[in-house]
């Protein structure tokens, strides 16, 4: 089955950095809920992911390739193939990305093209379902990649200031000396909080994107129905 997928999502860093963040793939590849990445060699990438739905469990190895790198325009084109470790299915790929500046002042909006081609399993979702999958997923990734940009950020903050209470440090000759000479003088890197990191689903639970929004689109119908049955039987009754 093909289908054409457009999304998007924000990346709280200008182009010029987002460019650096999305192309460093074994960084942000826990970003995405399932997907591991074995090996990198040049623009070829090696890798898998894992879907669950309910006590269904699939395994999808693959192999993606940048076809084209567009750095001056901020677009990114990829070619992916998948197969099942165990069955039959496969999944094919072609992935257009464009980065242009977002509406707040240094974020980057990725707007994402993909031509999608699955059989198997998957195929059976519909392709009523697979656009609102993908939209969910692609959400969820942006939610992780924002995470990792913050820690990432608040990381380097926190070297350049263990930096910068060195030198005040050395200037007044003895750290003991530095911290008497008044507030400016921080607490020691080794006494700062741990930087969060990003925790990454063990696999792809596809109930929460498939299962979920159906029940969403049935319990309108569900109540629409209800009510119809409460007034039919109180028609009866006022007739009988």
């Amino acid at each position: 089955m093909a289908i054409e997928l457009d999304n998007s999502f924000t990346v709280p860093v200008p182009p010029e950095q987002a460019w650096d963040v999305l192309l460093d793939v074994e960084r942000i590849a826990p970003c995405m809920p399932g997907a591991s990445v074995t090996s990198v060699e040049g623009d070829e990438i090696e890798g898998q992911v894992k879907v669950k739905l309910g006590p269904l469990s699939l395994t999808y190895k693959g192999t993606a390739k940048f076809t084209d790198k567009d750095q001056a325009g901020h677009a990114i084109s990829i070619e992916a193939t998948g197969k099942e470790t165990r069955g039959s299915g496969t999944a094919s790929a072609t992935v257009r990305a464009n980065l242009t500046p977002g509406d707040g002042a240094g974020q980057t909006l990725v707007s994402i093209h993909t031509s999608l081609n699955v059989t198997g399993k998957p195929a059976q979702f519909g392709r009523s379902l697979l656009p609102e999958v993908s939209g969910k997923l692609i959400q969820q990734f942006a939610t992780n990649l924002e995470a990792m940009i913050n820690a990432d950020s608040a990381a380097a903050a926190g070297t350049a200031a263990a930096g910068v209470d060195e030198a005040v440090a050395d200037e007044a000759g003895t750290v003991e000396d530095a911290a008497k000479s008044g507030p400016a003088q921080a607490a020691p890197a080794a006494a700062r909080p741990a930087t969060p990191v990003v925790r990454q689903e063990e696999s792809l639970n596809a109930f929460k994107f498939v299962v979920v929004p159906i029940l969403k689109r049935l319990i309108p119908v569900a109540a629409v129905g209800a009510a119809i049955a409460v007034v039919f039987r109180r028609l009866r009754r006022r007739k009988s």
